[in-house]
């Protein structure tokens, strides 16, 4: 072996190597915070141990491994096929020409944007719960949103606490339906959502909870929900409910699902 081929073979090593990192880092990012989180993990866990049976030549243990990992990759797709098909709309949606290519959506520090709108939205909610208004916000991550914001009416408006107060008031023409929000601004009103039809909703919660589980379920943005009957707060993501009775570990929370 020569020297250029030796360098060549330890850069595409290291290529390798950096793109499955990419990749375990985004799956992460996906199952993170859901229950699926310990299953990736366990996954993990038995695969790196299959590839050290594999390398201390350990037949049986190795050889039993590799069959659960063969027969397991069928069993994955129905557990993780959420996740998947996540991870399909967020790969689908990137434009490779826009300002929102695949190289920004890997390597671009989000934590670097102003998140102050995130209490804004917050102390609207609390609002809204006091006096029993209903409310269905939307906040955009990485999937893009357009299937569901041409349901509705464009808008594009800072986020503040009176327009988020004024757009649910009961006689308002634009309560009906949930809002987008996309980097800090409502861009969308009167959005119809995907109704979930997961069973084990609590028959106690309504459309708008639905919708909000919806959503969650098909992209990865998140969603509050403020209860009309009870005015109590709900956050929902990857179709999960979180209820929340300290609003300050509730904004917390949304900045880290942000960020």
């Amino acid at each position: 072996m020569t020297g250029l081929d030796f360098l060549e073979f330890r850069f595409l090593d290291i290529l390798d190597i950096l793109l499955v990192a990419v990749l375990l880092y985004y799956i992460y990012k996906l199952v993170k915070g859901s229950a699926a989180i310990n299953i990736f993990i366990g996954i993990v866990i038995i695969y790196l141990i299959w590839k050290l049976t594999q390398l201390l030549q350990m037949e049986m243990l190795s050889s039993v491994l590799g069959e659960f990992i063969g027969v397991g990759m069928f069993a994955l797709i129905v557990v993780f096929q959420q996740e998947i098909r996540k991870f399909l709309l967020m790969v689908g949606s990137t434009s490779f020409g826009g300002k929102n290519n695949w190289f920004q959506l890997s390597f671009s520090n989000r934590e670097n944007k102003t998140q102050n709108y995130v209490d804004i939205i917050v102390e609207a909610c609390k609002k809204l719960g006091s006096t029993k208004t209903g409310a269905l916000i939307v906040i955009k991550r990485n999937t893009k949103l357009d299937f569901v914001k041409n349901t509705g009416d464009d808008m594009d408006i800072k986020v503040n606490r009176p327009i988020i107060e004024s757009i649910f008031y009961k006689n308002s023409t634009l309560h009906d339906g949930a809002i987008i929000i996309e980097d800090g601004r409502i861009t969308a009103t009167r959005v119809i959502l995907p109704v979930s039809n997961d069973r084990d909703i609590p028959l106690r919660f309504g459309l708008r909870h639905r919708a909000a589980v919806g959503i969650s379920e098909k992209t990865d943005a998140v969603a509050l929900v403020v209860s009309e009957e009870t005015g109590q707060i709900s956050y929902l993501k990857n179709g999960e409910f979180n209820i929340f009775d300290d609003l300050e570990k509730l904004i917390d929370q949304i900045k880290e699902d942000l960020s």
